[in-house]
C-alpha cells in the first residue's frame, strides 16, 4: 500500500470509528510531518512518514480522539525534525503540543544504569499522571516499532524488546489493554527466546487441525445449548498467545506437546444476569476444574477487568478456559483506559481519575525511595501479579500476590499500620507475615498503646507503599534512636571491612560521602541510615571508592626519591606503629583472639615482642595504670586481609541438649568451607549443652555471618567470641 492509500485508508477508519473526530485537523497533522519527515529513511528503506502514520491507524484502533491521533501523526517530529513545539501549538493547539512533547520525553528514556532508570520511571509515570493519552500514544510507538524490528541490528533487538517486556508490556496490562499487552509480549519473546518462540510456533502449527476442530465442536456445542435456552450470544475460540503458553512451559517445565490448557473460549452476552446463567450452562456441559473458578465480576481488578473465567475439561479430556462477560466488559479487556477514559464525553472527569489514580499513589509512595529499591518495588506495585482480599465488611482491597496482613493495615491508612498489634485472618489469630491469598478476610488488631511499627518489618512487606510509610514514622518519630542505630550499624561494617579509621579520622573523605549522598552532616546520614531511607552497603561502597582514590592521590604525591617510613609490618597480618619487620614480633592474644575488622591494641611484652589484643578485652580493660607506655598502636595489614589469610578465633555455641546437634553444627562449618581446629561440646543440667570451637576465619566479616548462621540452626540459642 503506497503512502496516499495508507493516508486514505487512516482518514475512512477516522470516520468510520469515530465520527464526531476532526478529519480536516488529522489530515492538515499528516501533511506537517510529512513535509517535516521529507527524505528520511526507515531501516528498511521506507520512507519515514510509514512510521507515524502506522501509529496513527493503531491509535484509531484504541478509540482515542482527534487530538490523539494527530499527536500521532507528529509524535517525531520534535525529536527528528526541524517542527519543534511552538509550531505545533500554534498550528494544532498546546493539547496537541504537549502530547507530542510528553511521548518526545519518553522516547529519550534509556534503561541502562540504575539511577537513570529510576529517573525515567519516575518520569513515564508522572508522565502518565499529567495526560493519560501520553502513554497509551507511546503504547502505540513501541507496538509498530515492535512489529517492524526485524530490520534492526540484533543487539538492538534484544535490549529493546527487553525494555518492552519489563516495561511497556506490564504497563499496558496495569491500564487493562490485554490486546496490546499480548502483541508485545509476543514479539519481544520472538527476538530474547527465537528457538523457544520457534519450538511454539511449530508446535502449535502441528496441533492446528486438532485444536481447530476441538474449538469449533465446543462453539456449536455451547452455542446450542444457549440459543435452546434463549440468551443471545456472540463465541470465539482462541489459541492463547504465545508467552502465556512459553511461561506455562517453563513454569511446569513441561514440551509444548505436554501443555494442555491452550485453548480458551469466549462467550459474549447482553447483561450480567446472562454471564452467570451462562457460566451454569457451561459447568453442566463440562466438568468444571476445583479452584479455577474467577469472578471478576463481582470482584474486578484494578485496571477495570470484569469477566468470569471456568477451566473445565472437554470430552476429549483436555482442559480449556471459559471466560464470559458482556460488550462492554468485551471493550474494556481488549482496550483498557482507552475504551472508558476521562477524556470521552460521556465519561464524567471523576471516574475517569479514580481510574489511574494508582499511578499518582505510586508516585506518593516512591518519594525518598533509593534507586534500586525504587525499581525493585515498582515493579511489584506496577507489574505483578494481585490478590484479592476482603474487609470485614466486605470491601475487596487488591494487594500484590505475597502480600501480608502488615500491608493490608498500610493499605487502609497509615495510621491503622502505625496502630497495629496482630491480625485475624479469617475469623482465626494468624501471625503478621502471614501470605494474604485470594478471598481471605483479613481483620487488622489495633491498639493506642502500642508504640508504632517494628523495623523488622521491613523486611516483611511487600508494597512499596507499606514500606514508604513505615519509614516515614521511623523518620519523624524516632530521631535519636535512629541516629544511635544508624552510627553503630555503619560503624560495625566499617570496622568489618578495614574502613574505620580511614572513615572516621578524615574529614575530607566524610565530606566526600555526605556530598555524594546529599547530606549536611554526619548526624543526617545516621538518620537516615536507622530510619531505612539509606543502605549501610551504599555508604561502605562509597567510603572504599574515596578510600581508594586518596591513597591513588598519596601515590602519586610521593617524590621520586623518597624512601618508605618503616611501618613494622609483619608476617601475622598486624602493622605495629614505630617498628620495622627486624625489631617486630607478634603473636595475638589467646583470651581475645581478635580476627581482621576488630578494634586492636598491642602490648610489647618482656622478650616476647607485641601482643595483640581485641581493645575490649577484659585484660586491656583491666590492665596496671603502671604499664600504660607498654600499649602502643596496631593496625591490620590491608594486604595480609586482601591474600583471604586465616586467623584462628574461638566461638562458644550454647544450645538445647538435642540429639544431632553437634552434627548440624559440624555440617554448617564444612558447608563454608570452614577450617575447624578444635571443637569439644558437654552437656549441661536441666536439658542445655555447649559447645566450644576454635576456626579460622578471613576476619570479622565472616565471623558475623557464620555466627547468624549458627543462630539460625535448630536448638542454637546463642553464639558468642570466647578465649582459647
Amino acid at each position: 500500500m503506497d503512502i496516499q492509500n495508507k493516508i486514505d485508508f487512516l482518514l475512512e477508519r477516522v470516520q468510520k470509528q469515530t465520527p464526531n473526530a476532526d478529519v480536516n485537523k488529522i489530515r492538515r497533522a499528516y501533511e506537517c510531518a510529512n513535509k517535516a519527515h521529507d527524505g528520511q529513511k526507515r531501516k528498511n528503506g521506507d520512507p519515514y512518514i510509514i512510521h507515524p502514520v502506522s501509529v496513527a491507524e493503531i491509535i484509531v484502533e484504541m478509540g482515542l480522539d482527534t487530538d490523539s491521533i494527530c499527536a500521532g501523526l507528529l509524535h517525531d517530529c520534535i525529536e527528528d525534525t526541524a517542527f519543534g513545539y511552538d509550531q505545533i501549538k500554534e498550528q494544532f493547539g498546546e493539547s496537541v503540543a504537549d502530547l507530542v512533547n510528553g511521548v518526545t520525553r519518553l522516547g529519550r528514556l534509556h534503561y541502562s544504569k540504575e539511577q537513570e532508570q529510576v529517573e525515567d520511571l519516575r518520569k513515564m509515570l508522572i508522565a502518565m499522571a499529567k495526560d493519560i493519552r501520553v502513554i497509551l500514544i507511546k503504547l502505540a510507538d513501541r507496538l509498530h516499532n515492535m512489529r517492524t524490528m526485524q530490520y534492526m541490528k540484533v543487539e538492538k533487538q534484544r535490549s529493546k524488546s527487553l525494555e518492552t517486556m519489563e516495561i511497556y508490556a506490564p504497563i499496558a496490562h496495569r491500564l487493562g489493554m490485554q490486546r496490546v499487552k499480548w502483541e508485545l509480549e509476543d514479539l519481544s519473546l520472538k527476538y530474547l527466546d527465537p528457538v523457544g518462540y520457534k519450538e511454539i510456533v511449530d508446535g502449535l502449527e502441528r496441533q492446528r487441525p486438532e485444536l481447530e476442530e476441538m474449538l469449533n465442536r465446543i462453539k456449536k456445542t455451547i452455542n446450542g445449548k444457549l440459543d435452546e435456552s434463549g440468551i443471545k450470544n456472540s463465541i470465539s475460540a482462541r489459541v492463547k498467545h504465545i508467552y502465556s503458553i512459553y511461561r506455562k512451559m517453563f513454569e511446569q517445565n513441561k514440551s509444548i506437546n505436554e501443555i494442555y490448557d491452550i485453548c480458551a473460549v469466549r462467550v459474549i452476552v447482553e447483561s450480567v444476569a446472562d454471564c452467570y446463567n451462562v457460566l451454569g450452562y457451561v459447568h453442566d456441559l463440562y466438568k468444571p476444574i476445583p479452584g479455577r473458578f474467577k469472578d471478576y465480576i463481582s470482584t474486578p481488578k484494578p485496571n477495570g477487568y470484569r469477566s468470569l473465567h471456568t477451566t473445565v475439561i472437554g470430552r476429549s479430556g483436555v482442559p480449556f478456559e471459559v471466560q464470559i462477560r458482556t460488550e462492554e466488559m468485551h471493550k474494556m479487556a481488549e482496550y483498557g483506559i482507552a475504551a472508558h477514559w476521562k477524556y470521552k464525553e460521556h465519561l464524567q472527569k471523576s471516574s475517569g481519575e479514580e481510574t489511574y489514580a494508582w499511578i499518582r499513589q505510586l508516585l506518593e509512595a516512591q518519594q525518598d525511595t533509593e534507586a534500586e529499591d525504587f525499581i525493585k518495588h515498582i515493579k511489584v506495585d506496577l507489574f505483578a501479579d494481585e490478590v484479592f482480599v476482603f474487609t470485614p465488611r466486605g470491601d475487596a482491597v487488591s494487594l500484590p500476590l505475597g502480600a501480608t496482613p502488615i500491608d493490608f493495615a498500610y493499605g487502609i491508612h497509615s495510621a491503622v499500620g502505625n496502630r497495629m498489634t496482630g491480625c485475624k485472618v479469617n475469623g482465626r489469630i494468624a501471625p503478621i507475615n502471614y501470605t494474604l491469598r485470594n478471598g481471605d478476610v483479613v481483620e487488622v488488631l489495633t491498639s493506642k498503646e502500642t508504640h508504632g511499627p517494628k523495623r523488622d518489618w521491613l523486611k516483611i512487606v511487600k508494597t512499596s507503599e507499606a514500606r514508604s510509610k513505615i519509614k516515614q514514622w521511623f523518620k519523624k518519630e524516632c530521631r535519636e534512636e535512629n541516629i544511635e542505630q544508624g552510627r553503630a550499624d555503619l560503624e560495625r561494617e566499617l570496622r568489618s571491612s578495614l574502613l574505620y579509621s580511614h572513615f572516621i579520622e578524615k574529614p575530607e573523605i566524610q565530606e566526600k560521602v555526605l556530598g555524594k549522598f546529599g547530606y549536611p552532616s554526619l548526624e543526617e546520614m545516621y538518620n537516615a541510615l536507622g530510619y531505612g531511607g539509606i543502605t549501610v552497603t551504599k555508604v561502605l561502597n562509597k567510603v572504599r571508592d574515596e578510600v581508594i582514590r586518596a591513597r591513588k592521590q598519596e601515590e602519586k604525591q610521593k617524590p621520586l626519591n623518597a624512601r618508605p617510613v618503616p611501618h613494622g609490618r609483619s608476617d601475622s597480618g598486624v602493622i605495629v606503629e614505630g617498628l620495622d619487620d627486624v625489631d617486630c614480633k607478634v603473636k595475638f592474644a589467646r583470651c581475645c583472639t581478635p580476627v581482621p575488622g576488630d578494634d586492636i591494641i598491642g602490648y610489647v611484652t618482656r622478650g616476647f615482642g607485641v601482643s595483640v589484643h581485641r581493645k575490649d578485652c577484659i585484660n586491656v580493660k583491666n590492665a596496671n595504670p603502671e604499664d600504660k607506655k607498654r600499649w602502643v598502636k596496631v593496625y591490620w595489614d590491608e594486604s595480609h586481609v586482601e591474600s583471604k589469610e586465616r586467623f584462628s578465633t574461638a566461638i562458644q555455641i550454647s544450645t538445647n541438649d538435642r540429639t544431632g546437634v553437634m552434627n548440624d553444627v559440624l555440617q554448617m562449618l564444612a558447608n563454608n568451607h570452614i577450617n575447624v581446629k578444635d571443637f569439644n561440646g558437654k552437656t549441661l543440667s536441666e536439658g542445655y549443652g555447649i559447645i566450644n570451637i576454635v576456626i579460622a576465619v578471613t576476619g570479622l566479616a565472616q565471623l558475623d555471618a557464620l555466627t547468624k548462621k549458627l543462630r539460625g540452626l535448630r536448638g542454637v540459642i546463642n553464639v558468642t567470641r570466647q578465649t582459647m
